[in-house]
């Protein structure tokens, strides 16, 4: 009873969430205007600078506006950690509306149970945590992820030699360099939640074949998703075009990724087994189900292309732009040292500086005592890591890549684990963290070793542009010079 009343009289204390500082607001119209062509906020790139942190503190309120929700941004480390730690149990992290409306109703018309799964990037609490316990075994496994090095080698090394066919007499790539990206993504991730090689970087593919439709299908259903979770959300009220289009998009992939189940399967049970075989991540998904396998393919395809091809342009963009970094990486591969260290310390540094995605979201269970504020339960909470990241009190000289943060002593001032932890978190949080990301750190690694131990990468001309959408994404163009050692 005496907690009760301690922790009522502080409640009282607090300001109410409404006195967040945020953007000016208008009758009817609330926070709408500085949205709108000319406004403040008509740009979405301002939510990956430090403009809203300058302008209104480490605390920002967005309005709820036409159906969408109120929004609070972090950008401080030490409060972020609170919320995401007690959000740790069953953390609820909105996003991709309609391809949960498309995952629940295949589930109705498919006559499963209410708490079927749909996957992890749409299910949320309970649903959510037990299909998490299933597959976490299996693809946060290291032993599970290393099996895959040869094969990840393998694609890496056929994509430089597509590279080296693919350029001029400049040694810049002729073509969109975006577009090749993610078909190494696409044809590595698919070596794992497919069971094989998809033939993405075949140049001879063709058009009806089922890898082509595959390809073309991805590269659809991200523009396709894009406009439904950006746009102003009709679709929710009644079937746009768009909204069908999507529809069928994500059902014909599914199918196709069914189809390559299938195939990985057959070739499974006719292949001679000998007792030291591994099984991979595919063969033991299948063990438990056909259809928790399906569910994992067609979430690691859906999350695992674009990312990982962002990420990859961007480590090439800082080591072509730091040669000093470049070389001394180059020196490490060729020693064969095995922890490799200071490429896994490049990848940090990337991603420290130009990460995927501007920050994490959850929706709060319960209150908080934020910076002053009462956070209601229910509360939209966005945690600016792509702003704090870059912030000098976490990172000292924070603008420049310096991959050895990583790797000094904890006594040199520049050390990464001088920064709260929480200042820096491209794969996410605790529980909730991404479950491909061991595979997605190899996927790079190997692709960028290859990359590094072929070519002197160089660019030309100002760094690449951001688009802000669902993920950051790199625009063109891309000046990038690949010369052969």
């Amino acid at each position: 009873m005496s907690l009760s009343n301690v922790e009522e009289k502080t409640t009282d204390l607090l300001k109410p969430w409404q006195e967040i500082p945020g953007p000016s607001s208008l009758p009817l119209i609330g926070q709408l205007h500085h949205f709108l062509p000319g406004g403040s906020l008509s740009n979405r790139k301002v939510f990956t600078t430090d403009f809203l942190y300058k302008k209104y503190g480490p605390i920002v309120r967005f309005d709820g506006r036409f159906g969408s929700p109120s929004i609070i941004i972090l950008y401080d480390a030490e409060a972020s950690s609170q919320i995401l730690r007690g959000e740790n149990l069953t953390p609820v992290r909105p996003a991709f509306y309609a391809l949960k409306y498309y995952r629940t109703e295949l589930n109705k018309q498919e006559g499963n149970p209410p708490d079927a799964p749909t996957g992890l990037i749409t299910d949320h609490g309970d649903i959510w945590k037990k299909f998490r316990l299933t597959v976490n075994p299996i693809l946060m496994q290291p032993e599970t992820v290393k099996l895959y090095r040869h094969f990840l080698t393998e694609v890496a090394q056929d994509m430089v030699k597509r590279m080296r066919r693919l350029r001029n007499d400049s040694n810049m790539i002729e073509g969109e360099f975006d577009i090749e990206m993610n078909l190494w993504a696409l044809e590595s991730i698919g070596v794992v939640a497919l069971g094989g090689r998809l033939n993405c970087l075949d140049s001879n593919l063709p058009e009806d074949s089922p890898a082509k439709k595959l390809i073309n299908l991805i590269n659809e259903a991200f523009r396709l998703t894009e406009k439904l979770e950006n746009g102003i959300s009709t679709w929710k009220y009644f079937a746009t075009p768009t909204f069908k289009k999507t529809m069928k998009c994500y059902d014909d992939q599914r199918k196709i990724n069914k189809y390559f189940i299938a195939k990985a399967r057959e070739e499974l049970e006719k292949k001679q087994k000998s007792p030291d075989d591994k099984k991979g991540a595919l063969e033991k998904l299948l063990d438990i189900n056909e259809n928790v396998a399906l569910i994992m393919a067609n979430d690691m395809l859906f999350a695992g292309v674009d990312t990982s091809a962002t990420n990859v342009t961007s480590i090439l963009y800082y080591l072509a732009t730091h040669p000093e970094k470049q070389s001394k990486l180059r020196k490490e591969l060729a020693s064969k040292d095995e922890k490799q260290s200071y490429l896994k310390a490049c990848i940090k540094e990337s991603l420290r500086l130009r990460p995927v995605v501007i920050g994490n979201i959850r929706l709060t269970s319960k209150e908080y005592n934020i910076l002053g504020y009462n956070i209601p339960k229910q509360m939209y909470v966005v945690f600016g890591h792509q702003v704090m990241s870059k912030m000098e009190h976490y990172y000292p000289r924070p603008t420049e890549f310096i991959p050895e943060r990583w790797i000094v002593e904890k006594s040199d001032p520049l050390c990464h684990s001088n920064a709260n932890p929480f200042a820096y978190s491209p794969f996410g949080f605790g529980f909730r963290s991404c479950i491909g990301q061991r595979i997605a750190n190899l996927e790079i690694e190997t692709f960028i070793e290859t990359v590094i131990k072929n070519f002197e990468v160089e660019w030309f001309g100002p760094p690449p542009k951001i688009r802000v959408s669902t993920m950051n994404y790199n625009t063109g163009p891309f000046n990038f010079i690949f010369k052969d050692i």
